[in-house]
């Protein structure tokens, strides 16, 4: 797995927040900014997104990126799955292991084992994710940092 998951898990988190917070479509160079990638990257990742039926974009004044359905119908496996498809989760051996030692396809096929339970672990907690349970962590922990702040200003 690389980077792809985690940007687009951002991207859909900011346009999760901004819809519970009414503020409307973002622009793909405001999440850009907030990843501190180029928008050409995200621009990238919206169409994968939006070919999953997982966001909407319009062009021109007033267009930007919306979520295309409720924050709650959308898991993080969904975003997974849009953008990652076919990569694996750990890598494997880039060639197979070699034929010529004994022990070397054991390990291979013991490892595999292993590793597929893990890749299946981590989808299922994926699954039981959505973007607006997210949402509402990630409000959550605005609030529990900003209110030091706010009982030191009002002190």
């Amino acid at each position: 797995m690389n980077c792809r998951f985690t940007m687009a898990a951002h991207m859909l988190g900011m346009l999760a927040c901004a819809e519970r917070e009414a503020k409307g479509s973002l622009t793909s160079e405001s999440m850009a900014r907030s990843i501190q990638t180029n928008p050409v990257v995200v621009r990238r990742l919206l169409r994968d997104l939006a070919r999953a039926g997982l966001v909407e974009t319009k062009r021109g004044v007033g267009g930007g990126v919306s979520l295309a359905r409720g924050p709650e119908e959308i898991t993080l496996r969904d975003v997974y799955e849009a953008v990652e498809e076919d990569a694996e989760l750990l890598g494997r051996y880039p060639t197979g292991p070699s034929q010529s030692c004994d022990m070397a396809p054991m390990v291979a096929e013991y490892l595999e084992g292993v590793v597929g339970r893990a890749e299946s672990a981590f989808k299922q907690s994926l699954e039981t994710t959505t973007l607006a349970m997210m949402s509402r962590d990630l409000a959550a922990r605005a609030r529990r940092k900003s209110s030091p702040r706010r009982r030191a200003a009002g002190a």
